[in-house]
This record gives C-alpha cells, sequence and structure tokens, in this order.
C-alpha cells in the first residue's frame, strides 16, 4: 500500500497540504494504524485530524502555541531505544500519536508537519538541533520566525512554554534544517546553509516510510520511561 501524495515529498509540502488530510480520511492508512496501535492510538490520530480542522481559522502565531501544546499533551517522552529497540529511529506523525510516545525528534516532526498543514510557510518553521546545557545532552526543538531575520520562537518538549530564542538560556543552538536545506546555527537561531548532515539522512529516511506508507508497530510492552525529558 503506498502513502504516495506529495505533501511528504521535500519540494511540495505546501501545495498538497489539504490533498494529504483529505487522503488520511479516505484511505486505508488510518485503519491500519488501529490495527498497529489499538483504540487509544486510533483515538490520538482522530483528535490530530479534528485538531487541524478546528485550527484552520486561527491566526498563526496562535496555531503556533495550539501546535505545540497539542503534541506537549498527547506525546510522552520514551527513547528509540526503549520504544523502537533502534538507536535513532525518527516516528512519523501517526506512529508518535498511535503510541503516544516519542523523542524529541518525533515531537518536533510531529508538529512540523501540522503546522505545515495549517497552512504554516515552510521557510518560517526550522529544525534545530540544540544542547540542553542544563543536562548537557544534545536535544531537538522546532523554531518559528514570525519575521524574517527576527529572534525565533522555540517550540520544545523539555521546556514546553513557548518563548523566544533569546529566553532560552539553557539551549545552545547547533544547526537548523527544514525541508529547503540545512543551516548552521548561531546564536538566534539563523545561520547558513550547508549540504549535508546526519538529520537531513535521517529526515529523508523518514520521508521515504511516509511516501510508502510504513507504519512500524511498537517494539516493546511501554513500561519504562528513563531520559531527561521525562522528569519536566
Amino acid at each position: 500500500m503506498r502513502f504516495g501524495l506529495c505533501i511528504f515529498i521535500l519540494v511540495s509540502f505546501l501545495a498538497c497540504a489539504q490533498d494529504m488530510l483529505l487522503y488520511l480520511r479516505n484511505s486505508d492508512i488510518i485503519a491500519l494504524a488501529k490495527q498497529h496501535y489499538g483504540e487509544q492510538g486510533h483515538r490520538r490520530i482522530q483528535q490530530w485530524l479534528a485538531f487541524i480542522d478546528e485550527s484552520k481559522t486561527e491566526s498563526e502565531l496562535q496555531n503556533i502555541h495550539l501546535v505545540n501544546d497539542f503534541f506537549n499533551e498527547n506525546i510522552k517522552y520514551k527513547t528509540d531505544d526503549e520504544l523502537w529497540l533502534q538507536k535513532d529511529y525518527w516516528a512519523t506523525p501517526l506512529e508518535s500519536l498511535g503510541v503516544g510516545m516519542g523523542d524529541c525528534e518525533d515531537y518536533v516532526i510531529a508538529k512540523y508537519f501540522t503546522l505545515i498543514a495549517l497552512g504554516i510557510p515552510e521557510d518560517k518553521i526550522r529544525f534545530m538541533y540544540v544542547r540542553q546545557r542544563t543536562v548537557n545532552q544534545p536535544h531537538m526543538v522546532l523554531i518559528y520566525f514570525e519575521k524574517p531575520n527576527q529572534i525565533p520562537y522555540v517550540l520544545g518538549n523539555f521546556n514546553t512554554k513557548l518563548l523566544p530564542a533569546n529566553k532560552r538560556n539553557d539551549l545552545t543552538p547547533i544547526y537548523s534544517f527544514n525541508g529547503q536545506g540545512l543551516w548552521l546555527a548561531k546564536s538566534k537561531g539563523l545561520g547558513n546553509k550547508v549540504k549535508n548532515s546526519r538529520g537531513v539522512s535521517a529526515w529523508n529516511t523518514m520521508l521515504e516510510r511516509i511516501e510508502q506508507g510504513q507504519l512500524s508497530p511498537v517494539k516493546n510492552n511501554y513500561k519504562g520511561t528513563t531520559s531527561y525529558v521525562s522528569a519536566y
């Protein structure tokens, strides 16, 4: 079964956002998710689709707040080792909502796709690798630029408050990217575009799995959550 809609291909997120949502509602992918993740997972996915419908009339900045809160409330932190029995697995939004768990990359991926579906321009949002200074560990957040060259807002799951990057003294930016490219990060979440990185490779692999309609069943019994993020 193919999940072959161009919403998930790098060059065409915005043009096909509504087609992606229509496809989800009229395909077997939701039924497959129910088989993999049960009634609770199916309900979270349906709530996500309803949330997108209900949020379309909100302002851009309000949607940034709403999307950040929605996924922080509906996904609990769990490491890839525990959940997928893999060192670094980038889950799709359906997988993260299906199991109701994910690591920091999975929060960011789900928020990113949802904001694109709500019509937020792709050049306003980026993935950003950071170092979480309070525990000296690598972390990932989403950043949103309300205006070009303005200090971006940070959408995270460690600190769930939506704050400008210059108010997040607990983070050291490393680099940022979206579907249009990759940037080395400067102090305000800006930077120079570069070509290659492990993050972009993982991103492209995840896109290919979505395009093919692949859903991974959870690999463990959901018990145990061991990470600094789980402590907030």
